[in-house]
């Protein structure tokens, strides 16, 4: 059976030319970068040519980055190490946030370094409303706001610039995720002026287990991570070389085919659309749809409510279309998607995020919708 591979959201497939990069650091060099001799010298010299690779495209210097184990840790790191330099007490942020997010923030309120957390509002298609970000902010006192740039299960786009404008304007630190849309788009963060941005690897078709920190250099923080010297006292831990030479390479990658593979992209979901659209009676889409409103590379559909509907992925599974989704509770529980009972989506409805890559075809999806119309007609409750 023929397997499609439909969940590019959670994890890309490695690119062959980042394997090949990484392949030949693994059997050149094997020096411990912190050493002083010729080995620990020649591996150095890789990790920080894999640094000015990323600022390069970023439009920041090498000092401003700093390699991580992933995302999650560069989450934590921002959030815990941000408010903690700046004794700040208030925090903002959504409830369709990433748990490494929202998770983080909960915990520090539950520990008494934060006193509040507010949540901006966000509309049933997952948009921040803007205006109410502006009202938390009017504080007195100065705020820790974090807000992602495409939401990972919506795919729905929010406005960083606006939001590092707003922030600007109340003397806010800004946090923002960008897990889901670095390599996706062009982030030029002299312009974003967000003071943290995050990244990992394995969304952008480059290896699990590495990603990156930006800090604006205006921001003073202590490490998360004791042990060592690395990342300029940052990071304690020997560095993760490999990953960080496949970090580089994936990133270089996806700025030169960004414009190709984002119209490649674009038409695959768009297709998807028209196809499920035509063929599924009842459908409709959590998040917005939109090129200018929405990452091209997430659908989220939400299918009408059905018999076994939480059996919907496992039948997708066996049938050999690997995705992922759920629904705003699950059946029996109350342990769903809190992305989706954020925007109070229907719980009736089960849900799947498709989401796409360049190694995806209109072949595959037209599999796909042939698979879906057979599942759902077969489970559609009367």
């Amino acid at each position: 059976m023929q397997r499609i591979y439909l969940d590019n959201a959670a994890t890309t497939p490695l690119d062959p030319v980042v394997i090949d990069e990484m392949v030949q650091v693994m059997t050149q060099y094997y020096g411990n970068p912190s050493s002083i001799h010729a080995q620990g010298r020649e591996v150095r010299t890789i990790i920080e040519k894999a640094r000015k690779t990323v600022a390069g495209l970023l439009n920041v210097t090498p000092a401003e980055i700093f390699f991580t184990s992933g995302g999650t840790e560069a989450d934590n790191t921002a959030i815990r190490c941000g408010i903690a330099a700046y004794g700040i007490k208030h925090a903002i942020t959504s409830k369709i946030e990433h748990h490494a997010v929202e998770h983080t923030l909960n915990t520090l309120l539950k520990q008494g370094v934060i006193d509040k957390l507010s949540f901006v509002d966000v509309d049933s298609k997952g948009n921040v409303n803007l205006h109410h970000l502006r009202q938390l902010l009017q504080d007195n006192e100065r705020s820790f706001v974090s807000l992602m740039h495409a939401n990972n299960e919506l795919g729905t786009l929010t406005d960083i610039e606006r939001v590092g404008e707003i922030c600007e304007e109340y003397n806010a630190i800004f946090h923002c995720d960008t897990v889901q849309t670095m390599g996706h788009y062009v982030h030029d963060l002299r312009k974003i002026k967000a003071h943290f941005v995050v990244c990992a690897a394995h969304k952008l078709h480059g290896p699990k287990g590495v990603g990156f920190l930006y800090v604006n250099h205006q921001v003073k923080i202590s490490p998360m991570i004791f042990g060592g010297a690395q990342e300029r006292n940052m990071r304690g831990g020997t560095e993760n070389v490999y990953g960080i030479v496949g970090l580089a390479k994936a990133m270089e990658i996806a700025y030169a085919e960004m414009e190709e593979h984002q119209h490649y992209i674009q038409e695959l979901k768009s297709y998807l659309i028209g196809r499920l659209t035509q063929e599924i009676p009842d459908l409709c889409f959590n998040g917005e749809t939109a090129p200018e409103r929405s990452l091209y590379t997430v659908l989220n559909v939400s299918f009408p409510a059905m018999d076994m509907g939480d059996m919907l992925l496992f039948n997708l599974d066996i049938n050999g279309i690997s995705a992922s989704g759920g629904s705003a509770c699950s059946s029996g529980s109350n342990i769903g998607s809190h992305v989706l009972a954020g925007i109070s989506a229907d719980p009736n409805r089960p849900s799947v995020r498709f989401s796409f890559s360049k190694f995806n075809t209109k072949e595959e999806l037209d599999i796909l919708v042939d698979k879906v119309k057979q599942i759902v007609s077969q489970n559609v409750a009367v």
